[in-house]
Formats: structure tokens, C-alpha cells, sequence
């Protein structure tokens, strides 16, 4: 399915989950994961006129007594993505290097019920699955301060001591925010219509693990699903991620969601495709959209990022120790060591994957000789490369 924006994109998944209780979305980096989640919360803000009261909710009038009514903007989607990590900040206190703190952003609705709904016995719980420290948060002056206890001995000589301000990990702190979003997502599951939650009817959540091991993907996963699939959740949920692992576990999970991939098209515009009745493999897939940018000559810089990741998952799979074991070498081939050289150095170029700039002629020769040697070397299915030459010639 084309699409010709992202704006069109989130609107084509808002209408498709009126018939789905979720929506799976595989997508390399830079694809524009992030942007899709921003456009998809835009589409549910509406401006509304809301009237100023006092804490006793008495209205607050004007010396003419008409009360007082502000324009406000009301959204319906409780999302995770990097603005979320955003409303999350340091104070590594510079002055004395002591009292570390992670300080909040007031002025954000994600945080509505901080002051009356106990966070910090929500979020506990849910942190205890994957961390070993714990976290206070001061709601007065909207911090988070961490702690960790740290036992030395053994037996009855063993001694504890707790280690106060400390400043976590950012894979520690990525999980912390990640929980903090789970208790959210909880209240307002649990929301009757009368919470601070209320306004939620979307669950957008754009890569939660970028920062977590393989082990801690599957959980992060699986706890997720048991989450959402809870009898009575009424909330509609969109997940994006360039994670394969964390995708094919919240695929078998979600048996019933719609399961896309999604990638760009020239010019400017997206596409979903179907992962069809199995999770995809996505090196597979990774391979075909070089092969289809290759036959339409459009080779940019990035490219070559996308071919050292496949050549890498291959090489890992057949027991090699790098990816230059996959670089195709005839018997007087002196150019194996030059591909493997060119690989590296252009998958590290500081290329924006939001501007691509095209390779240069030379650099697309030689893309397209690594390129087609690869697929030759391989049984891949003739099918998906049906123009490639088997000799590895361009």
C-alpha cells in the first residue's frame, strides 16, 4: 500500500484501527518511525475551550463575573518515542558532583497524575522485573533521585550499604522512563472516565529498547503483550521498531494485529507491505530493497550501511567472525580486500538517512559488483533478485 506523506500514513492507521485492536511495524532506521508516531499524535489534537476554576473546582470569574475560559489543545494518543525520552533530563549537580538527579517536565500531560497517584508504587514493580536499583521522586520539586545497594562479604561478614544520588546508566535509565510509561499505560487502561487519563484512546510506542540486550528484548516483549492483551483494555495500540528480535516476539504474541513493513519510496512518499502469515526475515527483506534500489540506480550513501548489516547477520549465521567473510573472492580476486575496506569505511560515513546524498559513480560500481556476488554466493530465492548476474559483475 502506497502512501504519499506521513500524514496520510497515520491517518490510513487511525482508520484501520477501528477495526484493530493493534498495529505491528517493522522499519529500519531513519525510515521515519519517529516522524509517523509525531504525525499519528497530531491527527488526534483538537483545540478546546476549557474554564479556569480553583482547586475546589469554583470557577474563576472576571470582576464582572463571567468566568474565566482558556483555548487549550487535547490530544488522544499516550505515546513513547524520543520526545518522550526528551521530557526526561539531567542535573548532574556540577557544583559539588553529589546529588545526581533526573528532573521532569512539568508542563507535559504525561505526567497528569504524579501528584495524586502514587508513581513511585506503580513504577516499582513493574522496574523490579529488569533493574536492581531503586528511584524516589520528589514531587515537589519534580526530580527522581536513584539508589543502589551494594553488598560486600559473604555470610554473616556480609555487609550492605545503599549508595544514594547515583546517576544510572543510560540503558538504566532508558528502562526506568520505559517503566514509568507502563504505569501510565496501566492508569490509564484502568481509567473509568473520570482519571487523569481519560483523554487516552491511542497507545503509540515508537523502539522502547534501543538500548537493551537480547535477553531483556524478549522480556521487554512478552510483558508488553501480556499487558495489552489484558481482558478489558479499550485502548487501540500502534508498535514501530527496527528491532527483529523484539518485532517477531510481539508478532507470535499478537496473533490478530495487523503486521506491516514498512519502508520509503521515491520520491519522498511510504509503503506498507504485509509480513504475510510468518514473521518476516528481515535481512531478506533488507537485501531486495537494495537490489530494487540497485536496478533503479537511485544508490545512496546509506546503502551501504543497510549491506554491511545484512552481510553481517549472514556472516554470524554461517559461524564467520566478520562480514567479510561474505565479500565474494575469485581465485585472483585482488579486490576483496579493497570491498572489505570500502564497506567499512562508507557504513561509517556521518550520512543523514533525512537527506540522502547519492554515491558517487565509482562507489556505485563498486556497491553493485559487492552487491551481486553476495546474492551469487548465497542460495537466496532466484525469485526476489531475478536480474542478477550470477558472476558478480555489474
Amino acid at each position: 500500500m502506497p502512501f504519499a506523506d506521513l500524514t496520510e500514513l497515520a491517518t490510513h492507521l487511525r482508520q484501520e484501527l477501528q477495526n484493530k485492536k493493534c498495529i505491528l511495524l517493522y522499519a529500519y532506521n531513519g525510515t521515519g518511525k519517529t516522524r509517523l508516531s509525531t504525525a499519528f499524535k497530531d491527527l488526534g489534537k483538537r483545540l478546546e475551550t476549557e474554564r479556569l476554576t480553583t482547586e475546589t473546582d469554583e470557577p474563576i470569574e472576571t470582576e464582572d463575573g463571567q468566568s474565566i475560559e482558556v483555548n487549550v489543545w487535547r490530544g488522544d494518543t499516550l505515546y513513547f518515542n524520543a520526545f518522550t525520552e526528551d521530557l526526561f533530563s539531567w542535573d548532574n549537580d556540577l557544583v559539588d558532583d553529589r546529588e545526581r538527579v533526573l528532573k521532569l517536565n512539568r508542563d507535559s500531560t504525561f505526567f497528569a497524575g504524579l501528584d495524586d497517584l502514587e508513581m513511585d508504587n506503580r513504577i516499582r514493580p513493574l522496574l523490579s522485573r529488569y533493574a536492581d536499583f531503586d528511584f524516589r521522586i520528589d514531587t515537589e520539586v519534580w526530580e527522581v533521585s536513584f539508589s543502589r545497594d551494594i553488598t560486600t562479604g559473604e555470610g554473616a561478614a556480609a555487609t550492605t550499604t545503599t549508595l544514594y544520588d547515583i546517576k544510572v546508566s543510560r540503558g538504566e535509565e532508558n528502562i526506568f522512563i520505559w517503566c514509568f510509561f507502563l504505569a501510565i499505560v496501566q492508569l490509564a487502561m484502568d481509567d473509568d472516565g473520570s482519571g487523569p487519563y481519560r483523554w487516552v484512546k491511542y497507545v503509540y510506542i515508537d523502539d522502547p529498547i534501543s538500548s537493551l540486550d537480547e535477553h531483556n528484548a524478549i522480556t521487554v516483549a512478552n510483558h508488553l503483550a501480556q499487558m495489552l492483551k489484558r481482558q478489558g483494555n479499550r485502548l487501540k495500540t500502534v508498535i514501530s521498531t527496527h528491532h527483529p528480535l523484539f518485532f517477531n516476539v510481539l508478532w507470535n504474541e499478537f496473533r490478530n494485529a495487523s503486521k506491516y513493513f514498512l519502508s520509503r519510496t521515491a520520491p519522498g512518499g511510504y509503503e506498507l507491505r504485509e509480513t504475510g502469515d510468518t514473521p518476516y526475515f528481515h535481512h531478506v527483506a533488507a537485501l531486495a530493497e537494495l537490489y530494487r534500489a540497485d536496478q533503479s540506480g537511485r544508490l545512496f550513501t546509506h546503502h551501504f550501511n543497510m549491506l554491511r548489516s545484512v552481510m553481517e547477520k549472514t556472516a554470524s549465521f554461517h559461524g564467520h567472525k566478520g562480514f567479510s567473510a561474505c565479500i565474494r573472492q575469485d581465485d585472483d580476486d585482488s579486490d576483496a580486500v579493497l570491498h572489505t575496506r570500502l564497506v567499512n569505511i562508507m557504513s561509517h560515513g556521518n550520512y543523514s538517512l533525512y537527506e540522502p546524498q547519492e554515491m558517487l559513480e565509482e562507489n556505485k560500481r563498486y556497491f553493485r559488483k559487492i552487491l551481486h556476488g553476495f546474492i551469487a554466493r548465497y542460495p537466496f530465492n532466484p525469485e526476489l533478485f531475478p536480474s542478477a548476474p550470477n558472476s558478480g559483475t555489474s
